[in-house]
């Protein structure tokens, strides 16, 4: 048995899908499945419960699946310890992130981290808020950035920065003439908004309710840039964070207006798994960002 092999049987496990620890390890659903059967055979027990309609393991696998993490987190720590003898910071590093936050609060620092460690790679995948969870518990990408982070037993979250909430409007919409906005002022406006499962969504609904609001969108959207869009051409107002709009404020294509009675927060975070082993490149990439490891990565 290699590593490998334990790496793609500690994939199956934990996603729970022959074609995803495929497009993990990059091979094929059918050579994964082999990779089982092969396991089976070396340690001469069923590992995989295959008379269940869901994946399941049998108390045996369950055992391996547990050593064989032990021995990947073995293996990844010894590399760590290796490259930090050396002093190398190089490798890939893969990237979960929502639209807001991967365009318009990123890419300074991801500028500045390839300035500074050339020899990294660095990999930004743009997803929705619940695929970023996702993603970092598969093991499919070492970092998720996401907005109002929601806590989980597997998930290590560390608070990156907040952003403000405001208002934006066409430049020619009679809201725009004022200079900011109270919550009550958008009862009679047409609202659009975003997805209602995305988390700044439910956030904004959140706002809406503490103030007695009902206000209905005329059209809801997954990402920044299409809410955006639909603004610029005078559809409607949106609320979206500050940060997303800070070129087209100064290009004068979009009103953006602060809320008089308060300012509404979003908190944004950097996600990694739990227990994760992280790399050299990894901790200069969290420091880059003017984050502290926790406690369990200083050494």
């Amino acid at each position: 048995m290699q590593i490998e092999n334990f790496k793609i049987f500690a994939d199956l496990v934990e996603t729970k899908s022959f074609s995803k620890s495929a497009k993990l390890n990059g091979i094929t659903q059918s050579a994964v499945s082999q990779q089982a059967r092969a396991m089976e055979r070396h340690f001469k027990t069923l590992l995989i419960d295959r008379s269940q309609k869901q994946f399941q393991l049998t108390r045996e696998g369950q055992r391996v699946y547990d050593a064989a993490k032990e021995m990947l987190h073995t293996y990844e720590k010894l590399l760590s310890e290796l490259q930090e003898m050396k002093k190398v910071i190089s490798g890939t590093i893969r990237i979960s992130t929502i639209y807001s936050i991967g365009l318009h609060e990123l890419p300074p620092f991801i500028k500045k981290f390839l300035h500074d460690y050339p020899s990294v790679n660095v990999r930004v995948e743009y997803r929705r808020s619940n695929l970023v969870y996702e993603d970092i518990l598969h093991n499919s990408v070492d970092f998720g950035l996401v907005a109002f982070p929601v806590k989980q037993r597997q998930i290590e979250v560390l608070p990156f920065r907040n952003d403000h909430l405001v208002l934006i409007a066409h430049p020619q919409h009679p809201i725009a003439k004022r200079g900011e906005i109270e919550v009550k002022d958008l009862a009679t406006q047409k609202f659009i908004g975003f997805d209602p499962d995305i988390p700044t969504r439910k956030a904004i609904d959140q706002i809406f309710r503490e103030h007695k609001l009902e206000l209905e969108p005329v059209m809801e959207f997954d990402n920044i840039e299409t809410v955006k869009r639909a603004v610029e051409i005078d559809h409607g107002i949106a609320i979206v964070p500050q940060a997303t709009v800070i070129q087209e404020q100064k290009q004068g294509t979009l009103a953006v207006l602060p809320f008089k009675d308060k300012q509404f927060s979003r908190p944004l975070a950097i996600l990694h798994r739990k227990g994760r082993v992280l790399t050299p490149a990894m901790k200069k990439f969290i420091e880059t960002l003017g984050l502290d490891l926790p406690e369990s990565h200083e050494s």
